[in-house]
């Protein structure tokens, strides 16, 4: 047996954590550029309670709030050019995957110079970033505990991920609070994709005995939880907290054994569409599981299986619909807005942006057997 496993991320976890920031990125910067989205960092009072602590530490701080669902490549340049312009050294994101892998791609880009498109597609490469605090507002993505940021081209579609332990934070403040204002939708949504990475890192080619530990560890946590918290108005703490940790677990056991094809065949539609990650997710995977669990890792799949309850890996992708149904995400890509004339663009967009997922998928995968699992997910 020979692996490796590197993951160098401080990951800060409570209730009331967040109240900390100040003194946690006190040692890293005196001026940080605060990411945020549009509007909900501001309206749950969690931008001025973060904006609050660093001016107590004596650390200036400027606001970029224009990142949006499926960050785009522009907006992390954009971004990249206000942390020079105003002199910040340091980058503190509130929010969801997308606006933790914008900050990500941001802090990058700050320290580098060229199109991000070229470090994505490993044309160039560094391992530079400006130090990142992260503090995820949802629990899904698991940006926070890994050194990927996913980012989409919006002049060619091609969503990617900018991959490398620069980008890793230096501190990810995973306070349990935070997700509670959740909408429904978007605990659904966000569980489920946490899961999903569970999963498929379990699944993956390239899974190790750390990342499987964790994996299973992760699966249990997210399997007890979700359906508990969506199915109540208001959770249970520690249900908020097992949840919460599945996602982070969730995050960084891909940074090691990588997702596998629902993520890579769910890329290009979200690419494409703009629809949301975990809803594209709830469309593909049952279909992807019966065309990839008689393979290298049936057993895994049984695993997955009973926990969503079942009993054998030829009952894997209906236990996941069943979950599906219990969270409101019985969805087809139709339902998204996916037409059958997208299907051949997609396929060879899969081919092309996601390659290390086919590679870690535990099935041989052809773009003809894409284009089929396209299709009866339609």
């Amino acid at each position: 047996m020979i692996f490796n496993y590197y993951l160098p991320v401080n990951i800060v976890f409570g209730r009331g954590k967040v109240s900390e920031v100040g003194r946690l990125t006190k040692p890293y910067g005196r001026k940080a550029l605060i990411v945020t989205g549009k509007s909900s960092a501001l309206k749950s009072g969690l931008y001025d309670k973060v904006s609050l602590s660093l001016k107590k530490e004596g650390i200036e701080s400027v606001l970029f709030n224009k990142v949006s669902r499926n960050p785009l490549t522009t907006t992390a340049m954009e971004g990249a050019a206000a942390a020079k312009e105003n002199g910040c050294d340091v980058v503190v994101a509130i929010g969801g995957g997308s606006i933790m892998d914008c900050a990500k791609a941001i802090a990058f880009i700050a320290e580098n110079e060229g199109d991000i498109n070229d470090y994505i597609f490993n044309r160039r490469v560094s391992d530079k970033a400006l130090p990142l605090i992260l503090i995820p507002t949802t629990c899904g993505t698991g940006s926070e505990g890994n050194g990927f940021a996913v980012l989409t081209n919006p002049e060619n579609g091609d969503k990617k991920s900018l991959r490398c332990s620069a980008i890793v934070a230096k501190v990810s403040i995973v306070d349990p609070e935070c997700m509670m204002t959740m909408p429904k939708n978007v605990l659904a949504s966000v569980g489920f994709d946490a899961l999903c990475h569970c999963m498929e890192a379990y699944t993956s080619n390239i899974a190790q005995p750390f990342t499987d530990a964790l994996s299973t560890y992760g699966i249990a946590l997210i399997t007890d939880s979700l359906c508990k918290l969506y199915e109540k108005e208001n959770g249970e703490a520690e249900l908020w907290e097992k949840l919460t940790v599945g996602s982070t677990i969730g995050g960084m056991v891909i940074n090691t054994a990588g997702v596998t094809l629902a993520h890579g065949m769910e890329h290009p539609a979200s690419g494409l569409k703009n629809i949301v990650h975990g809803q594209g997710l709830a469309a593909l995977t049952p279909t992807v599981i019966e065309a990839t669990y008689d393979g290298k890792a049936k057993e895994k799949f049984e695993f997955i299986s009973q926990k969503l309850g079942g009993k054998k890996a030829s009952d894997c992708a209906d236990a996941v619909r069943r979950l599906l149904e219990k969270l409101d995400l019985d969805l087809t890509l139709s339902d998204l807005g996916i037409q059958k004339e997208d299907i051949l663009w997609m396929s060879e967009n899969c081919m092309k942006v996601s390659a290390s997922n086919l590679a870690n998928t535990p099935a041989e995968i052809g773009i003809d057997d894409i284009v089929k699992i396209y299709e009866k997910s339609l």
